[in-house]
């Protein structure tokens, strides 16, 4: 088993230069084909190693996420400052990192992460060092700060789609330790910029380096039997059923508690 990653560096740093919707699209740039050159190599490359194996061996590709042009980044904590949730000491003189700057926890009822999503923390009473939420008002701010991401337009007064979620949604097994919101800007079109000082909400690039694409909630799978002469689409799957397809193939036994279940449709 490895990871190649060139194949997501390559969609991160070279994006602008193919997509002719992209924002920072120049036409006749000369690196147009970089990402396609790119795909080519690699698809070439896992022909040699399918030249190398035998007729039992079953060869499964798969990513975590896709790819997708990246509009700009929002800048999140500027957002919570503008509302009056994020309390600063004293106004930074350039642009800084969160934990950098001179925050007044004694005031402050959120703030957030950057990324490609947005994790939104409340500084709740009792949890966290200097919480100023209670936690008997935790549910109805939460629902409240919700609600105003979700409000949220782009750059030219545009409506996003914008979706924001509660960790008991996203994780209902409870295991772990999760952000209070998470917030998909624009369906992830937007990328979440932490970082502040910036004078404004909307960036036309990424806060922490140069980066053209975002991810994207669809990735591939690929599923090669030798025994196999005829390939067939099997449709949406999920990541989580992955793991349990490995262990079946290899005719281990699945764990109870694992999440996920065998892809029936690859052992037809």
């Amino acid at each position: 088993m490895f990871v190649e990653i060139g194949v997501d560096r390559v969609q991160h740093a070279f994006w602008k230069f193919f997509d002719r919707n992209h924002h920072l699209y120049t036409p006749g740039n000369k690196y147009e084909n970089v990402i396609r050159d790119y795909y080519k190599f690699i698809d070439e490359k896992i022909g040699d190693l399918l030249g190398h194996i035998d007729n039992k061996t079953v060869v499964i590709v798969v990513s975590d996420h896709g790819a997708k042009r990246m509009k700009g980044a929002f800048c999140i904590n500027e957002w919570l400052i503008k509302k009056g949730y994020l309390v600063l000491k004293k106004k930074p003189e350039k642009v800084i990192s969160l934990e950098k700057a001179e925050v007044d926890w004694s005031k402050t009822k959120a703030w957030g992460w950057g990324g490609y999503h947005a994790r939104i923390f409340i500084n709740v009473k009792g949890r966290e060092p200097q919480g100023v939420i209670p936690p008997e008002e935790y549910e109805s701010f939460r629902k409240k700060l919700a609600e105003e991401l979700k409000s949220i337009r782009g750059s030219n007064g545009e409506e996003w789609n914008t979706k924001v979620y509660t960790p008991e949604e996203l994780y209902p097994n409870g295991k772990g330790d999760y952000p209070d919101l998470t917030v998909y800007f624009d369906d992830l079109s937007w990328r979440s910029a932490g970082t502040i000082g910036h004078n404004t909400l909307y960036l036309p690039e990424n806060d922490t380096g140069p980066d053209d694409a975002v991810h994207s909630h669809h990735g591939i799978f690929i599923f090669y039997d030798p025994q196999r002469k005829i390939g067939k689409k099997i449709g949406t799957i999920s990541i989580l059923d992955i793991a349990p397809t490995i262990l079946k193939v290899m005719g281990l036994p699945i764990p109870s508690d694992m999440e996920g279940k065998p892809i029936k449709e690859v052992f037809l």
